[in-house]
This record gives structure tokens, sequence and C-alpha cells, in this order.
């Protein structure tokens, strides 16, 4: 059953919009990483809190 749109890889083509920019992908990469550990940390301490209540 073959329902793809596509019928030919010839002209394809990807869109890799700050490819061409490092300090963008370092932004980014670092944006991630804040909200990352951001994350970790505020579960931590929601979890030791949750822990303390029901003790």
């Amino acid at each position: 059953m073959n329902v793809s749109p596509i019928t030919s890889w010839k002209d394809a083509a990807a869109y890799f919009t700050f490819a061409h920019s490092p300090t963008m992908i370092g932004v980014i990469l670092t944006l991630s990483i804040v909200i990352t550990l951001g994350v970790v940390v505020y579960t931590f301490m929601h979890e030791n809190h949750s822990y303390i209540d029901y003790k």
C-alpha cells in the first residue's frame, strides 16, 4: 500500500536554519542545557518537599 505523495527523491533538499551560525547553535545548546538542569533541580526540590510532607 503505497500512499506517499513523494514519487522521487531526486530533488529532495533539507533546510538547516542555523547550520551556518556556530553562535546560534551555541546559544540554543546552552539554552537547552540550562532548561534541562532547571527541570532536574526543580524536580529534586519538589520531590524533597513532597517527601518531607509525607514523612
